[in-house]
């Protein structure tokens, strides 16, 4: 099938030195191959990609003869899966490879439409597939255009929606059908992926509807997935499948994916494909995700795996980087209690401590005078804390300025002397070593305080955090309207 060329592009260029999830080279149980000809090419270059997840990546080259014709090596068992044929365009078609001989014949015109496979079965059946799906959809789309015109009779609707209705059984019918006669070969384990679970109609009595409906769907979501297959990793459904897991079945509270997550994994083989990928992709959705306290699952899955070896398939200088980035956030997690941070205030000479403050409600807000969007935002957090002062919420500003006299002239300037202020002393910023050493020793703070850079994460500015009367995180990466 022909696929959006860029997702080659933007991954075949990045990937020729590929060694995140690199495959196991050995080929001494490979005795097939993959022989194509393709009529429209001469004497070029011909590559062969394998999907991983929703992702292609180059994996073998070849060359084709003055007719098109060409031959890549099979593939050991825990490398088959859904594979791409690339030619000069480029463009490209998926097949599957399975352990058996594929051979086929199609050309530049229509690349699937014109394919013929001479050998393979799951290759035959995947192309049929293929076809039958396209069938189907050129016959709904007119169907559809009905169904969504607003301006036709309710009958003609009505109409289209049976017949749309009708040409989705048909294809359930025949999807069904495949999977019954090829369950046991690739092209119909990826084919049952494709399937919704079914919900039971009968709800057992005295259980709540909806909730007993959603748990048995919790419980039953891999129940079309062979997770003891590695080759199933090797195609955008498994990507799919897990990508609505993790954000859409689960609930999204960070500590319910943590721990579900960690016993699906745990549940799959030990440094399989399978597991990889399923360990890679919760730990970067987490770290990328803009859900608030999400970083918790990425942390998890970092002390769970990452720092335990179990990661095998890293580079030593990548594992040291994402532990460093995963450690930088564990002071700053929602629910923990962030370190006391001691600096001095705006006199100079009197030192503020966050856990002297006394307040039902405490925001951390990380800012510097010269930052743009500082500027916009403290006016707003100024009316916010007028508005709540009274209410329990106190304001412990750290200033990032690294000199002070621009930082007191925007406190006195804006009128935001009422909350409390403390920064850097010029001695520590310039990082005087007798000086430090002396505040460390004698108790007047402490590293974290000294290193609030780190201990906060800081990278921009503002950062608020909003803490509770014990000083716990209730939430992070806030605006003045989110507080």
């Amino acid at each position: 099938m022909k696929k959006p060329l860029n997702l080659f592009l933007l991954t075949l260029l990045s990937a020729i030195s590929f060694s995140l999830f690199a495959q196991d080279q050995n080929r001494k149980d490979v005795d097939y191959t993959i022989k194509g000809q393709i009529k429209g090419i001469s004497d070029t270059t011909v590559y062969l990609a394998n999907y991983y997840g929703n992702k292609l990546y180059y994996n073998d080259t070849t060359y084709c003869d003055k007719n098109g014709n060409f031959s890549f090596m099979g593939k050991p068992f825990d490398e088959q899966g859904k594979y791409a044929i690339v030619i000069p365009g480029p463009k490209y078609f998926d097949i599957l490879v399975a352990g058996e001989n594929i051979e086929f014949t199609t050309d530049t015109l229509n690349l699937v439409e014109h394919l013929n496979v001479k050998k393979s079965v799951d290759n035959k059946v995947f192309f049929d597939y293929m076809k039958y799906i396209n069938e189907k959809r050129k016959e709904r789309s007119p169907y559809e255009v009905l169904a969504n015109d607003s301006t036709i009779p309710a009958d003609q609707k009505d109409a289209a929606i049976e017949s749309i209705k009708k040409l989705n059984d048909e294809v359930m019918a025949y999807q069904n059908n495949l999977v019954e006669q090829y369950g046991d070969r690739l092209i119909g384990k990826y084919i049952l992926m494709t399937l919704d679970v079914e919900i039971p109609t009968e709800v057992p009595e005295g259980e709540e509807e909806q909730m007993w409906r959603y748990m048995w769907y919790r419980n039953h979501y891999w129940d079309h997935c062979d997770l003891t297959d590695n080759r199933i990793v090797r195609d955008q459904t498994f990507h799919k499948l897990l990508e609505k897991y993790v954000n859409k079945v689960l609930p999204q509270i960070p500590d319910s994916i943590s721990i579900m997550m960690t016993d699906l994994i745990d549940s799959v083989e030990p440094h399989a494909d399978i597991y990889k990928y399923m360990i890679h992709y919760t730990t970067y959705n987490a770290q990328t995700s803009n859900i608030m306290c999400m970083d918790k699952v990425m942390v998890n899955m970092v002390d769970t795996y990452y720092k335990k070896g179990k990661a095998t398939w890293m580079t030593d200088e990548k594992l040291a980087e994402l532990i460093e980035a995963s450690d930088k956030k564990k002071p700053t997690l929602c629910d923990e209690i962030v370190p006391n941070i001691i600096l001095p205030d705006t006199t100079d000479v009197n030192w503020k401590a966050l856990y002297d403050v006394d307040a039902k409600y405490t925001a951390i807000v990380i800012w510097e005078s010269t930052c743009g969007h500082c500027k916009k935002e403290m006016p707003k957090l100024k009316a916010v804390y007028d508005e709540w002062h009274d209410k329990g919420l106190e304001i412990y500003a750290i200033g990032n300025d690294y000199e002070r006299e621009p930082w007191k002239k925007f406190i006195r300037k804006h009128g935001i002397g009422d909350w409390i202020h403390v920064s850097d002393d010029p001695a520590i910023s310039n990082e005087n070593p007798d000086t430090v050493r002396y505040l460390l020793m004698t108790g007047v703070t402490n590293i974290e305080s000294l290193n609030f850079r780190n201990t906060f994460d800081v990278f921009s500015t503002p950062k608020i955090y909003l803490l509770d009367e014990d000083k716990r995180v209730i939430a992070k990466q806030l605006n003045s309207d989110q507080i």
